[in-house]
């Protein structure tokens, strides 16, 4: 009789999590986002976070990635040693595991004046521990792989288009290996053949064992990336109050 395959293990795991803006501009005013947001994302998994703008979806990836505090509730991110509470981390235990654990490609190129887009790329790349010359092979094929034209390597990517820009972002965002993957909107304006770009980016990833977790507007890209969806909308926070 043929065993049954382990079960992936959990990357991350969220726990009742919630989230409230205070707006202190508007007279304190409280602005609810989520509430008693949970589930997990396994090894070799995406799970895609669905439902309408204003549903939190940036906010649940933004609490992960340490931008924003968590107002309640657990956020755990899977180590050797065992589990690490993001909502609970400090600032340099966060950027830590920013270095070595998690991925982020958001929907803005963050980019360092007169950096030609090759050392951009290839500097993340080294950040998962490979040599320079790793670092730029890998740079110069992701840039490929997201069709980023060979003359403009070695420009500074503040000079390019913004389709350009967005293709050096994502390729910044995989460069570096990690266990966790979190993804912003990565083929928002993107056309069809670079949306299937990051497509095989994507499953590249899993198939080598990281959790992705992401945002895909585009119902094409999220049915066929998603292995599970989380309906954003159980989780609705409320109405703002004034207190």
């Amino acid at each position: 009789m043929e065993s049954t395959p382990p079960s992936p293990e959990p990357i991350l795991r969220l726990e009742r999590v919630s989230k409230t803006f205070t707006l202190h501009m508007q007279g304190g005013l409280k602005l609810p986002v989520v509430r008693d947001v949970s589930f997990d994302v396994c090894a070799g998994e995406c799970v895609v976070l669905d439902g309408p703008s204003g549903a939190g979806k940036s906010s649940i990836l933004k609490m992960i990635h340490g931008n924003y505090l968590v107002g309640s509730g657990s956020i755990l991110l899977r180590e050797e040693g065992g589990w690490v509470d993001m909502a609970m981390a400090p600032p340099r235990r966060i950027l830590e595991l920013r270095q070595r654990a998690i991925g982020y490609v958001s929907q803005f190129l963050r980019v360092i004046p007169r950096v030609s887009c090759l050392d951009l790329v290839a500097a993340r790349a080294c950040e998962s521990g490979c040599g320079r010359s790793e670092g730029e092979e890998r740079a110069a094929k992701l840039l490929t792989q997201l069709n980023v034209p060979e003359r403009l390597w070695k420009l500074a990517p503040a000079t390019f288009s913004g389709g350009e820009q967005q293709r050096v972002n994502i390729a910044c965002g995989f460069a570096a290996r990690r266990p966790l993957m979190l993804l912003d909107e990565p083929t928002a304006s993107l056309d069809r053949k670079n949306c299937d770009a990051v497509i095989m980016l994507i499953e590249a990833c899993k198939t080598q064992g990281s959790a992705v977790l992401g945002i895909f507007h585009d119902a094409q890209v999220r049915a066929r990336v998603a292995d599970k969806l989380v309906d954003m909308r159980q989780f609705a926070a409320g109405t703002p109050i004034y207190v």
